[in-house]
């Protein structure tokens, strides 16, 4: 008898561990964040690049029609990849595209720009993070399109594509 009662919960604890590992398995296990359209960029702080000077987000963006923020990193593979494309956008139009640089030494920053090329503006540091959580990213590389007043009107999580180049170049016309 004691026997058989050891067979049975050692069943229906197997059936338990089945089931939840079943369950799980009908789970999406990727993170999608919330649309983020229409919301303003908090305002922030940061140091360039090249010159060590401090910046205000606002003063880079209020005299122009259209901003990119584009968050990379010379460690980041894919930012590798997209780099063309910003290059490519860089060349035919005349917009704000600035670059901050998410969690990197800035000796490889300048080494991955003078070797392949440098489409910012005007490239800021995010030492910690901080700056890229608090706009709304979770990852590298990640672009975000602004208007004059600040507010986010397109995010593109990955690296930039030929399409998503022509679908900027649509907004901004």
């Amino acid at each position: 008898m004691k026997k058989n009662i050891s067979y049975l919960v050692l069943t229906l604890f197997f059936v338990f561990i089945f089931s939840v590992f079943y369950i799980g398995l009908e789970k999406p296990n990727f993170y999608t964040p919330k649309i983020i359209n229409n919301k303003s960029l908090e305002e922030f702080n940061s140091t360039e690049l090249f010159s060590n000077k401090e910046f205000n987000s606002r003063e880079i963006i209020k005299n122009n029609k259209f901003t990119i923020i584009n968050i990379w990193s010379s460690w980041c593979a894919p930012c590798r990849l997209e780099h063309s494309a910003l290059m490519k956008l860089s060349e035919k139009t005349n917009l704000n595209i600035i670059g901050l640089n998410y969690k990197d030494k800035k000796t490889n920053a300048i080494k991955f720009l003078n070797e392949l090329g440098n489409p910012f503006s005007k490239i800021l540091i995010d030492p910690d993070g901080i700056i890229s959580i608090s706009i709304g990213a979770y990852g590298v590389p990640e672009t975000f399109i602004l208007n004059k007043n600040s507010k986010i009107i397109q995010k593109y999580i990955g690296p930039l594509t030929n399409d998503n180049i022509l679908e900027i170049l649509k907004i901004i016309e």
